[in-house]
This record gives C-alpha cells, structure tokens and sequence, in this order.
C-alpha cells in the first residue's frame, strides 16, 4: 500500500477513501477521542481569516474544516477541493451552504489562477498525496502575497516511553475499529504505515520553507502523532 508510487498510489488512494467516505467521520472521531474536532478549529485559527476572506480547503473530503471556517468566520467564502467524489458527496448532503462551494480538484494540479486565495488549509492531506513538494508549491501559487497555509497531517511518532503504546494504539485498536465500523480493515492498517512512513514534523517544516513558505512554524499534538504546520506566503 504505502510502497505505490505516482499515479498508482494517488487511484489507491481515492478508491480506498471512496470506500469508507459514509463513516470516514466517526472513525476520525473514534481514533481521536474526539481530538480531530479541536484540531480543526485550531487550524482555523491559525489561518487568521479575515472577514470576507477566500479559503482554499484542500483535501477537503466531508467538509468539516471547511464546516469549521464558516463557524469562525461566517462572513468567509469556502472552497472545499478533494478527488474523491463520495467523500464530497456526503460532505456537500451534511453541509449545504451558500458560503461553501465544492471543487473536483487534484492537489498536485489544482484548476485555480495564481494569487487566488487568502488561505489554504487542509486536513490529513500531504500524507496521501504522491509528491508532497509539488502539493505545497501549488498552495503556494493560488495563494495571495502574504497569504497563510495551514497543514494538520500525522506525524511519525517518537521513539520514546511511550512508543509501545502508541504503536498498540496505530497497529492494534485502529484497525480493528476500522474493521468494525467501516468493514474496511485495510484502510486503516493503510493509516498506521503511511503515518510512520511520513515526514517528520521538522523534515515537513523544512519542505514549506523549500516551497517558499516565510514563518513556518509547527505544533505538536496527540503525543506527538499528530502535527500542525502553518506558514506565510
């Protein structure tokens, strides 16, 4: 699974979320106790959204960042973008709103004029897609001169006491509530080994700057599984 490279792994990754979209959000739910809810808010608030400001929400799958930007900033106008149909599908019956629009878009090509956006943010994105440099350099472009990206992803857990228990956590009780809630188990064995695949907070960090990105910084979360990143154009 994680081995797939370029377009093999981009289709592997869009039929595999298609497959879980109708309960993608209790999972995340479950696997986090409830963290992802606060995640998100404090994504968007690190991306300073300005009264009527234009969000670019990639990787949006069922909306609930996008959800959390117009409980933030009502004034917003939301672009939620992602390639995987189904996910949008339950994303645009849960949140229908004048103030968000929803776009077929590839995060590697997104279909969008430099200098468009005021911010992008995205949700657990940059570890599925195949060239993560060439994902941040196209939020990079449709972003506005001082414009602020916003990036929680997963993060490689740290070999420390609490490794054995955070390993169990990844390989043990997330697949097996996968199994039980989505009947899809290999989904979330897919999620244990891209996490510990991916780059390092630092190693992240030190990709945003090479795309451009101007004060980068990084938060950790969820013992160190979990990592928010944010940066300026």
């Amino acid at each position: 699974m994680t081995h797939l490279e370029g377009s093999a792994r981009a289709r592997y990754v869009q039929e595999m979320f298609s497959r879980i979209a109708p309960r993608y959000d209790l999972m995340n739910r479950l696997m986090t106790v409830g963290q992802d809810v606060a995640w998100r808010r404090e994504v968007i608030r690190r991306a300073r959204l300005d009264p009527g400001s234009l969000l670019l929400d990639l990787g949006a799958g069922t909306g609930d960042l996008a959800a959390a930007a117009m409980q933030q900033c009502p004034s917003c106008q939301v672009v939620a973008a992602d390639f995987t149909l189904p996910m949008m599908m339950v994303g645009q019956q849960r949140y229908p709103s004048p103030s968000l629009d929803w776009s077929a878009a590839d995060a590697g090509r997104l279909p969008f004029t430099d200098g468009t956006f005021d911010a992008a943010v995205s949700g657990f994105l940059l570890r599925n897609v195949p060239d993560v440099a060439r994902a941040l350099a196209e939020q990079h472009r449709v972003l506005k001169p001082g414009g602020r990206i916003v990036v929680l992803d997963t993060s490689p857990p740290a070999n420390n006491l609490l490794a054995p228990a955070v390993r169990f956590h990844l390989h043990t009780i997330i697949p097996t509530l996968g199994k039980l809630v989505t009947g899809h188990s290999e989904a979330y064995q897919y999620l244990p080994d891209s996490t510990e695949g991916f780059l390092s907070a630092e190693r992240l960090a030190a990709r945003m700057l090479d795309a451009g990105f101007r004060q980068v910084g990084f938060a950790r979360r969820m013992f160190g599984t979990i990592a928010i990143h944010w940066g300026t154009k």
